[in-house]
């Protein structure tokens, strides 16, 4: 079902209907006698009414897609039950990347996947024809326009690294919000990943009961852990959180407790739902624009940190191998090839991006990449 925006406003004829209402009331009343509280209350139900309708009214105003947001992909191809949905997000400025992931997924398993393309209004046409014209014209595919009104008032438009604030990297908060059919579990894979493995592995982990995703704990893999120390990366939550602050403090969270990274998880949307998980994140946001919990300029930016505290203690972990990860966090550091190897899903979470350069292992997101149709998206290279 296709979530559409409605134009905040009532109709001209439910007021004039309303107003209608109440002059006739009122002649009745001071023509017939009716008791003064009885012409009270008839004129509340009539308020009460003009309410509903302008309130329904305003909370369709910000729906998470845009109206007319669904361009499906192969004609006549439907989501079933028997798919893998995939949600990725493609902005404008980093298509080539997402189309890198798609194509690793896609091209590493046996099972029929289903990709909700998530976007902006702008990358809708570009991103139909990077598929349409290149190998990718075979996946299924939907592509779904998010709408970035939805986060006004709940981010704060400042931070050392803008792209952390881009409305994408909020979409995850609003999985259970998106035209996704027939599926009560999805995968959410950031752009800047690769898979190496068959994404049904992932998808078909089992959560333990009361969880609503799966993530990996940043403390789960030993052959990182050097490599983590030595670019200074965060694994707990003393670096997403100001400790400084008495409302994160009353968290009763250990800030040595481990951190994990939500760039790449399985969801529970029917638990989601249940717990109401949007809203709790949506509560953090808001928290943090009022009293700066988690600055812009820690780690994760100010998406990560909400994940974390709704989802403290209550995820389930997936196998490690299944997101290794920072890759992205130093020019020059690297992963033994044999590890690399060996796992499942890599991840250039940081600043060094694989597209760019300077980068580690291009050659393992090289081996994906499909070069733009229209020549806009172009490597980086020395």
């Amino acid at each position: 079902m296709t979530v559409t925006a409605q134009p905040l406003g009532i109709k001209l004829e439910t007021l004039f209907s309303i107003l209608y209402c109440l002059v006739i009331t009122l002649f009745l009343s001071l023509s017939l006698s009716v008791n003064r509280g009885l012409l009270i209350l008839l004129i509340l139900v009539a308020f009460a009414l003009l309410y509903k309708k302008t309130r329904l009214q305003t909370l369709a105003k910000h729906s998470v897609l845009t109206k007319d947001a669904t361009k499906t992909g192969v004609e006549d191809e439907k989501e079933t039950d028997a798919d893998i949905p995939v949600v990725i997000c493609a902005s404008e400025e980093r298509i080539g990347a997402a189309m890198a992931t798609i194509n690793s997924v896609y091209s590493n398993s046996r099972a029929s996947i289903f990709f909700y393309i998530v976007t902006l209004r702008d990358a809708i046409s570009k991103i139909r024809e990077y598929i349409e014209k290149t190998k990718l014209r075979k996946i299924k595919y939907k592509i779904l326009e998010f709408n970035p009104m939805v986060l006004k008032g709940k981010v704060n438009p400042d931070s050392s690294r803008p792209e952390l604030l881009h409305p994408l990297n909020f979409v995850r908060f609003y999985l259970p919000l998106l035209a996704i059919e027939n599926h009560g579990r999805i995968i959410y894979l950031d752009d800047d990943v690769i898979v190496q493995g068959d994404i049904q592995e992932l998808y078909n982990i089992k959560l333990k009961a009361g969880h609503a995703a799966a993530f990996a704990s940043d403390c789960d893999l030993p052959p990182t852990h050097e490599m983590v120390r030595s670019v200074g990366m965060q694994t707990t939550y003393m670096g997403f959180l100001d400790y400084r602050k008495e409302e994160v403090r009353e968290l009763g969270i250990n800030p040595s407790d481990c951190s994990f990274n939500p760039g790449v998880f399985v969801a529970d949307l029917g638990e989601w739902k249940k717990q109401k998980i949007t809203k709790q994140l949506e509560k953090w946001m808001a928290k943090n624009v009022r009293e700066n919990l988690y600055s812009s300029a820690m780690a994760g930016g100010v998406a990560t940190p909400p994940m974390l505290i709704v989802f403290h203690d209550i995820y389930t972990t997936i196998d490690p191998l299944w997101h290794v990860r920072h890759l992205g966090w130093s020019p020059d550091t690297r992963y033994p090839k044999s590890f690399l190897k060996d796992a499942r899903l890599l991840h250039w979470n940081g600043r060094f991006k694989p597209w760019n350069y300077p980068c580690v292992h291009l050659d393992l997101w090289e081996k994906w990449f499909i070069p733009d149709p229209t020549g806009k998206f172009t490597l980086v290279r020395p």
